[in-house]
């Protein structure tokens, strides 16, 4: 088959939908070698052009059109001249032009979080995804959703057909696999100035990941424990600042930006919990990536997280800081507890092992080429 990639966020973006892109791709890449794959990307990032995309064909726009535009209307001719069998829009987009080709058309939907909580985005922007992802879920052939709750609101706010969704949840990278030496820990614990004991959250500061119920359990949590805040900062950081110190925290709490990809899976084994409290998310990756590292999942009701964490995971209430707690205690208080979260975490995170998702995936492939 040839098979085509919306590329821009495999190229461009360091984490979220980027990580997603690259791991499908590379795992197709790894077990359906047959294959054409082709990138197409308004411009190539260089080096991950080098380091990941090595064997993939990559198009780059040469066309009249700017590059804001070229995804969307430009793209088509491309994709004709490559007679692609398919083109799968990674990242909830398909190009406006693509009914204008015969390709069988495939399209990933992360999270309609915007519909859902549209006060959390600007006006304009949600306008926008409403307007793309929409068209999109419409052209597509078939859609991808990356959870049951995906899924679900898909069908609610798009009336789309059921049976045009297939559920194919995501995969993380193998290198959350890596068990590190004491040495390296070491030396990631100083490179960061990581505490000696600490409870680990990773993904961006903002309103709906919840970091408040995380600050309001701490003073409840057993003596002795940090907590680690690793993600890109917004507006909302403030607030947590302002909670923070009116509980006297300020020396136990720590935001952390930066961190390298090669060095996230070892922050994940350093820390004796990972706490994922968000209100509401399309998967939950930085779940499954605590599981693969090893470390014990405490996350939240209310969205998908528990398809994320599975059943051997602790979850309370987003607004639950005393239940968050006193699961954290019984954590790191009974070592029995805390190992067997380790062993069933790390045998639930199979189930998203790269090996079945690209297989999933292709078995969609085949079905659409075989499909009248």
């Amino acid at each position: 088959m040839n098979i085509g990639f919306d590329g821009k966020r495999a190229l461009w973006n360091h984490t979220g939908l980027g990580n997603y892109s690259r791991t499908i791709i590379n795992s197709l890449l790894s077990y359906y070698p047959s294959n054409n794959y082709y990138c197409l990307a308004p411009k190539i990032n260089g080096s991950f052009y080098k380091d990941v995309f090595a064997e993939v064909n990559l198009i780059e726009n040469n066309s009249k059109y700017p590059n804001s535009l070229w995804r969307s209307y430009g793209i088509y001719k491309d994709i004709e001249k490559l007679d692609l069998n398919i083109y799968h829009g990674l990242s909830n987009e398909l190009p406006f032009s693509i009914n204008q080709t015969s390709v069988k058309k495939v399209v990933t939907i992360h999270d309609l979080i915007f519909l859902r909580y549209p006060k959390l985005y600007k006006p304009i922007d949600a306008y926008i995804y409403k307007k793309k992802f929409e068209f999109a879920c419409n052209a597509a052939d078939v859609i991808i959703a990356i959870s049951e709750q995906t899924k679900r609101d898909i069908i609610q706010y798009f009336q789309i057909p059921e049976q045009k969704i297939k559920i194919v949840y995501q995969s993380a990278a193998p290198i959350f696999n890596n068990i590190a030496t004491s040495e390296l820990k070491q030396k990631i614990a100083l490179k960061y100035n990581l505490p000696k004991k600490f409870i680990l959250n990773v993904g961006t500061i903002e309103e709906r990941k919840n970091g408040i119920l995380l600050i309001n359990a701490l003073p409840k949590i057993q003596q002795g424990y940090d907590l680690v805040f690793i993600g890109k900062s917004t507006s909302y950081k403030s607030l947590l600042e302002n909670q923070i110190n009116k509980l006297g925290l300020k020396n136990k709490v720590h935001f952390i930006e930066n961190v390298t990809y090669e060095d996230l899976p070892i922050c994940y084994q350093l820390a004796s919990v990972f706490c994922y409290p968000s209100k509401f998310e399309g998967f939950g990756i930085p779940i499954l990536e605590a599981l693969m590292t090893g470390t014990p999942v405490v996350a939240c009701t209310g969205s998908c997280l528990e398809e994320a964490g599975g059943p051997n995971s602790l979850y309370v209430h987003p607004n639950d800081a005393g239940q968050l707690a006193k699961y954290i205690n019984n954590i790191i208080t009974d070592s029995n507890l805390s190992l067997h979260m380790i062993e069933q975490g790390k045998i639930y995170a199979q189930n998203f092992d790269p090996a079945i998702i690209s297989s999933q995936m292709m078995e969609i492939y085949n079905a659409l080429l075989l499909a009248k």
